[in-house]
């Protein structure tokens, strides 16, 4: 059975956009594929732990710098728990708003807290890094109230998706489909845009079929 997990990374619950997306994507996934396990992982009700100085500590054990002892041992435990339930699904849907150009911070943070070698992604000095997801999938549903794709560069920079795709790349999801919503004050139709990106999330299902 295929698990998808749902990243919520939008703390506007119903009311949000690209949750609205993210849903309709996931309503059409259940109706072509009734099995699918969906697990919805909300980073605002979530508990996610400061990425504090044993957690560091206990990453850079795995590049030569210092010992794994008790407490980097607990904090790495933290992480293991965490990045486990990430490892374990088949596909990823994230729902971003675009914050201040870039992500909101609590995504962020729960990718700093998951993105670990020997977890996410490996590394090695002659040939660097390389992710250790092969054969995952992700769907990433961006929404924006003011940037939008091509508007002067006074209504904002796009360190969201670009960021996004980085990290998906980085830990080894080669196999990404986006729909955006990012309407800015030009545009003429938001309202047309909406109903063309909730048809474009509802078609996804059916073109991976």
């Amino acid at each position: 059975m295929t698990t998808i997990l749902h990243i919520a990374a939008s703390p506007r619950g119903a009311a949000s956009q690209s949750a609205k997306l993210a849903e309709t994507y996931l309503d059409a996934r259940r109706a072509a594929e009734p099995g699918v396990g969906i697990d919805r992982l909300d980073l605002w009700q979530a508990e996610l732990p400061e990425f504090d100085g044993d957690k560091a500590a206990a990453k850079m054990t795995f590049f030569g710098q210092g010992e794994m002892d008790g407490p980097r041992r607990s904090a790495w435990d933290q992480i293991t728990a965490i990045a486990g339930r990430f490892i374990e699904a088949d596909e990823y849907v994230l729902s971003v708003p675009m914050w201040n150009g870039g992500i909101p911070y609590k995504l962020k943070q729960y990718i700093d807290i998951i993105t670990q070698p020997g977890l996410l992604f490996g590394f090695d000095p002659e040939n660097g890094y390389r992710g250790l997801l092969e054969g995952r999938t992700a769907r990433v549903f961006y929404t924006a109230g003011v940037y939008s794709p091509g508007a002067p560069a006074r209504y904002g920079a796009d360190h969201h998706s670009t960021y996004l795709g980085w990290w998906l790349d980085f830990i080894g999801v080669a196999q990404v489909e986006t729909v955006r919503l990012q309407p800015s004050l030009m545009t003429a139709d938001p309202a047309g845009d909406q109903a063309r990106a909730l048809a474009r999330a509802a078609e996804l299902p059916l073109q991976m079929a």
